[in-house]
């Protein structure tokens, strides 16, 4: 049996947060970076460290690349702690980076207060050629709509049990990616959030599938930069907990689902 082959290898630092302020405007996020090069391979395969950049200098690295960094754009910090690190450690040949914004609500000229509300997001791979491969996202979408869905239909069998809903409420948790023509020519992670809360509130879905579908379509229509969009969603529809009055009346209450939940995913390139 001949000799395993190292067919790929990597290491880095994760969940690396920020706070940088001047005294007044407040820029946060969470990094992770991963080196990879087979300049490192030593490490594994012959316990030599020499070639090692200690995750905890990784830390700090990114640490430093913050205070310096003159901007508040995510994706471009991001870009900026890739190409410092390249510069600085050439034997590495790659870095990949996955990056989140930490959302803080301002509430007065020195004030902020934490927010746990979606988030735009970013990950690059980069070489010393440059941006090798960029996906940019809004994470965490927590989306209720009380009417304007609907899921019927589908295959009934012995195994089901699920009633079919002509009109439903419906929450679902989203987060979408969206990958750009050139990293440069960029479309802010707020306006694509604005096409997809759109969507969820006036458009009449028969199913979640249908509904991320929709939202896909019109990101395209309306974003002629981005080339590619995908969905990861999951259905938290509530369950019913007192039913309306035999009347007709609307009014009801719903109650937390419990697990397991439905998942949907979807990808659109043109």
């Amino acid at each position: 049996m001949p000799d395993p082959r190292v067919t790929a290898l990597h290491y880095g630092k994760a969940a690396v947060r920020f706070y940088r302020t001047d005294g007044r405007d407040l820029f946060a996020g969470e990094v992770a970076l991963d080196a990879f090069g087979d300049r490192l391979r030593p490490a594994w395969t012959g316990g030599d460290n020499t070639p090692l950049v200690a995750t905890d200098s990784m830390k700090n690295f990114i640490h430093a690349a913050a205070l310096e960094y003159p901007g508040d754009s995510l994706e471009e910090f991001t870009a900026f702690v890739g190409r410092r690190f390249l510069d600085t450690y050439p034997h590495v040949e790659r870095v990949q980076l996955r990056a989140r914004e930490l959302p803080f609500a301002r509430e007065g000229a020195a004030l902020y207060r934490r927010t746990y509300d979606d988030y735009g997001a970013v990950e690059l791979t980069m070489g010393a050629a440059g941006i090798l491969a960029h996906r940019c996202g809004r994470e965490a979408l927590r989306l209720l709509k009380v009417s304007g869905s609907s899921f019927a239909g589908f295959v009934r069998d012995e195994y089901t049990t699920l009633p079919e809903t002509h009109d439903r409420p419906l929450f679902m948790y989203v987060s979408v990616h969206w990958r750009h023509r050139t990293f440069e020519d960029r479309v802010p992670t707020p306006d694509v959030r604005g096409v997809v809360t759109e969507t969820f509130e006036k458009f009449e879905s028969r199913s979640i599938q249908h509904l991320v579908h929709e939202m896909g379509q019109r990101i395209l229509r309306r974003f002629p930069a981005i080339v590619e969009v995908s969905f990861d969603a999951e259905n938290r529809t509530r369950d019913a907990a007192a039913l309306p009055p035999p009347a007709g009346a609307r009014r009801a209450v719903y109650t937390d689902p419990r697990p397991p939940f439905g998942v949907i995913g979807l990808t659109l390139t043109r």
